[in-house]
Order: structure tokens, then sequence, then C-alpha cells
């Protein structure tokens, strides 16, 4: 089990981002939250799962859905938590 916290930057708001993560996250058994941070250009995604989904995710960020333009993500791996029982979508 893994705990992440990515940052993705870029024209990734306003182009189905964080649905096209939530999806992904759903499909993969991840749990967490995507949000659009108010600088407008970074998502903000906090996920737990096990090891090979989260990279998966990971990787999928990378790409995001069409008509978003990732410029640069971090990720920061933390303990888990098993704080979440779905995976949501913050407003």
């Amino acid at each position: 089990m893994k705990r992440v916290h990515i940052l993705v930057k870029g024209l990734v708001q306003g182009v189905g981002f964080r649905a096209f993560v939530r999806r992904n996250a759903k499909r993969l058994g991840i749990k967490g939250f995507v949000r659009n941070l108010p600088d407008g250009f970074t998502v903000e995604i906090v996920a737990e799962g096990p090891d090979d989904a989260i990279e998966q995710l990971i990787s999928i960020t990378k790409q995001g859905p069409p008509g978003a333009v990732v410029e640069d993500v971090e990720v920061e791996y933390e303990e888990p938590r098993n704080e979440f029982s779905d995976f949501e979508i913050l407003y």
C-alpha cells in the first residue's frame, strides 16, 4: 500500500482533468481526492492504493486527458493513513 501527494501543473484546469483522474483512480481501486488549487494552473491529488495502481496513476497524470497540457508533475510519497473510503473530487 502506498500514499502519494501529486501536484500537476500546466493547462490542467477547465479541461476535465479532475474527472479524468477520478475515473482512472476508481478503475485502479485507489482512494483519495483530486482538486483544483486556487492558482489556476495546478491540480492536487492525494491518493492511496496498491503500489502498482499508484504507479499507474502517476503515469496517467503525466499524460492527462485530451485538451490538457501537463508541464510538470511533482510526486511525494507519504505513509498511508487509510483515511479515505472513496475517491472524490473536492471543490
